[in-house]
Order: C-alpha cells, then sequence, then structure tokens
C-alpha cells in the first residue's frame, strides 16, 4: 500500500487514513475489516478510520470498545447502548 501523503485519503479528516476501498489489501488491515466496517453505511467510521496507519492501535481501539459495550456486569446492555447513543447525538456523530 502506499502510504506517501498523496495515496492517503483526507476528505474525511485532516488526518491521513487508507481510504476504505483499499483495507481489504493492505497489510494489518484487511484483518481488522470486519470487525469495525459500518454495515448500515457501508463505511469505517472516522474514529476508526484514523487508526488505519496503525493497525496495532486500531485492534487496542476496538478491543477497548468491545468491553466498555459488553464487559461490564453494573449496567445492562440497553443502559450501555443509551449511554453511547446521547453521547454520539451530543457529539453530532451517526454511530
Amino acid at each position: 500500500m502506499d502510504e506517501s501523503p498523496d495515496a492517503l485519503d483526507h476528505s474525511r479528516s485532516f488526518i491521513g487514513m487508507v481510504p476504505d476501498e483499499a483495507w481489504q489489501s493492505s497489510d494489518g488491515l484487511a484483518e481488522h475489516f470486519d470487525d469495525v466496517i459500518d454495515r448500515d453505511f457501508g463505511r469505517i467510521d472516522n474514529i476508526m478510520a484514523i487508526h488505519s496507519l496503525n493497525p496495532a492501535g486500531l485492534a487496542a481501539h476496538n478491543a477497548l470498545y468491545i468491553s466498555a459495550m459488553t464487559g461490564t456486569a453494573t449496567l445492562r446492555k440497553v443502559e450501555r447502548e443509551l449511554i453511547a447513543y446521547v453521547v454520539s447525538l451530543e457529539n453530532d456523530c451517526h454511530y
């Protein structure tokens, strides 16, 4: 994968990202594609795409997200989802 500044997708962020369509052919990203693609929108959300130049960081962020959304007994899943929903609304995020 060509990671020169001209080959990176800068349209969604000021941070260079590997374009969504290049993930499946990119070393280190292909294995994470199915875990992070937003199937409703058919794209990688910016919050995950910014990690595309650092697949280890992407894996760590995704693990943290999964743990936060499934790994606590103090809140029911619906309560965690509701908190995430309200935070996303406040941040003007579609996810």
